[in-house]
């Protein structure tokens, strides 16, 4: 295996997680999130609706819950509680482009429903959701 320099991986290393499901951890943390809000009883609407264009913006899930509001949720996955932890990620700018990319869903809409932002945040293998987390500002 001396081939141009290469040489065979070492047994201790290990895959990154990802390879064991073929996910991301934050595709994993938005399936769990997505799990919970079934499970609550609501419906999926969109997973990973874009704005088209550059710098537009992105949300993680867009739900139907029990009682018909449209929540538009941003999932955040943190290993640790360093720098902020996974809430201390969702800062104004990041804010912003969510409340863009929900603005250009419902303007597609043929009415506009009641609507709220949560925010699902995994943190150390826990999930908190949190209600209305933020405003449209």
């Amino acid at each position: 295996m001396g081939f141009l320099g290469k040489k065979p991986p070492l047994e201790a290393e290990k895959p990154p997680p990802e390879a064991a499901t073929g996910r991301t951890p934050g595709q994993q943390a938005e399936d769990r999130a997505l799990r919970h809000a079934l499970a609550r009883g609501w419906r999926l609407i969109e997973r990973n609706y874009r704005t088209p264009g550059r710098g537009g913006g992105e949300i993680d899930l867009i739900l139907r819950a029990a009682d018909g509001m449209v929540v538009f949720v941003e999932v955040r996955s943190r290993t640790s509680s360093q720098f902020g932890g996974a809430d201390g990620s969702i800062h104004a700018a990041k804010r912003q482009r969510i409340v863009l990319a929900a603005r250009h869903w419902l303007a597609r809409q043929p009415s506009v429903p009641a609507c709220r932002f949560d925010a699902a945040l995994v943190q150390q293998d826990q999930l908190q959701w949190l209600e209305a987390a933020f405003d449209a500002e």
